[in-house]
């Protein structure tokens, strides 16, 4: 019973979730968090009877414990909001549109475009609602399948939100597991590669029998009525900013600070470095290309960027902090640990088990970032009361802890009917090619890429596979070991 209540402050924070995505409750997790945690404090000084400063000391040292998460996350968003407003996404979707595009060819365009866009600036959701006007109304003219163009614009746009350098679940499911940014997008880098070519070929499969006819981006910007521009500006201004730079044109150079920031995330440079250099070479160029008028306006867009960061996000990430550490300082998440430990026979199995948690926990908090900050460090102490290994070895498995986390959050929520995530797809959608009622199973049935994503990291993590797939491989038996075989030889 007392191992119950331990663990019931996580189930309150999933059932107010649950309640607020799922039901009337309308409680966003800045209200959630702070509920949870006092309700955490007060079932610790009452199970274990600690005082009020152990527990204040035990969240402020877990917080601590983020200080640089919350520096990559206010110039995750200032960079992302540069890109969406100095042009570079503008030049990405160009420097494809330019090439013309048939009804075989739109889903496979509109898929790389938004893998490509999402990597750039970090997010999935204002990636569709850029790339949706666009791509729905440029698949009308050409006559392709709206529901394959539709998928492919959602899976695309999620690319960059699981492996994006400044995607806000990137950055969180990495600082939650104590991980570099830079080291978990070189550790899953060829996978998510591989998952790409992969959902790219089966469009181009499933668009074989379409017709050829060729459409233009401008046509498709003027078919967009006039409500839908009125929508986009109250929803997302910058996908409105980007819109316009697509259909008036930007240098292609514009798309140098993306190509800078991939290569030196490739060489392993810092990923402040990384944003940083994003950041300036998209003000110099800008300059230069005249998509910012002047010091002043762009230094404006960094002031947006950090602001949305630490009025939500930074907020949210250090409640949850606070949260974790009191529930590490109760040992609540010891049943869950045991349960699992009793259950696996390896480390192996064991964090095949953590990437269930993390998908299970994502269909009951329909919430990707819910699922994250909650899973996260349930997984993260399971993996660490239960497995002898070297140093380096777990930080590998931390490594693919923070993988579940962002993939199975991201690629999962577009797999599960009920998430927000389709929810908001499906609505923006339908505001934007009003033609189609879209419903969350429509983003389902081609959505190739989430489901390649989550189908091949439980199998591959499961069967050891990974081996074949460079710098994702995990440590294996004898490097690390469960503590009970130890115990047992």
């Amino acid at each position: 019973m007392i191992a119950f209540i331990k663990l019931s402050p996580i189930i309150l924070l999933a059932g107010l979730m649950m309640g607020s995505n799922l039901g009337n409750l309308g409680l966003d997790i800045l209200v959630i968090a702070p509920i949870a945690t006092i309700y955490a404090a007060i079932i610790a000084m009452v199970t274990e009877k600690y005082k009020l400063n152990e527990l204040v000391d035990a969240a402020v040292d877990r917080v601590k414990e983020m200080q640089l998460v919350f520096f990559i996350l206010m110039l995750a968003y200032a960079m992302a909001e540069a890109f969406m407003s100095t042009g570079v996404g503008a030049a990405i979707i160009n420097l494809a549109l330019g090439l013309g595009i048939t009804a075989k060819t739109v889903a496979i365009v509109a898929f790389v475009i938004c893998c490509i866009l999402s990597i750039a600036t970090g997010t999935s959701w204002g990636t569709f609602a850029a790339c949706a006007p666009i791509f729905l109304w440029l698949n009308h003219i050409v006559g392709g399948n709206v529901i394959i163009t539709v998928c492919a614009i959602a899976g695309g746009s999620c690319f960059g939100d699981n492996i994006g350098l400044i995607s806000d679940t990137t950055v969180v499911s990495s600082g939650i597991q104590g991980v570099e940014v830079i080291h978990r997008v070189r550790h899953q880098g060829v996978w998510s590669i591989l998952c790409l070519i992969l959902a790219a070929v089966m469009f181009v499969v499933v668009s074989l029998n379409l017709p050829n006819e060729v459409g233009s981006a401008a046509d498709a910007i003027e078919q967009i009525p006039e409500e839908v521009w009125t929508t986009l500006s109250q929803e997302r201004p910058s996908a409105v900013s980007l819109l316009n730079q697509v259909k008036e044109g930007v240098p292609f150079y514009m798309i140098i600070p993306l190509i800078l920031v991939l290569i030196l995330a490739v060489k392993g440079i810092s990923t402040l470095a990384c944003l940083g250099v994003g950041i300036v070479s998209s003000y110099v160029l800008g300059l230069i290309a005249g998509t910012v008028e002047n010091t002043h306006a762009f230094l404006d867009l960094m002031y947006t960027g950090f602001s949305d960061a630490g009025s939500w996000v930074i907020v949210m990430m250090m409640w949850v902090g606070a949260f974790g550490g009191i529930m590490s300082k109760m040992n609540a998440f010891a049943p869950l640990s045991n349960l699992v430990v009793k259950v696996v026979r390896s480390v192996r199995q064991l964090m095949f088990a953590n990437g269930l948690l993390s998908i299970i926990g994502n269909a009951a908090l329909a919430d990707e970032m819910a699922q994250i900050v909650t899973i996260g460090p349930i997984i993260k102490e399971i993996t660490d009361e239960n497995v002898v290994a070297s140093e380096e070895d777990l930080y590998k498995l931390h490594l693919r802890n923070a993988t579940f986390g962002d993939a199975l959050g991201v690629f999962g929520s577009q797999l599960i009917p009920w998430h927000v995530y389709l929810g908001f797809f499906a609505g923006i959608a339908s505001t934007i090619y009003p033609l189609v009622e879209f419903t969350p199973f429509d983003f389902i049935k081609y959505n190739f890429m989430a489901i390649i994503a989550v189908g091949s990291i439980l199998l591959l993590t499961l069967t050891g596979w990974d081996r074949f797939v460079p710098l994702f491989k995990l440590p294996s038996e004898p490097d690390v070991q469960l503590k009970k075989n130890i115990k047992n030889q």
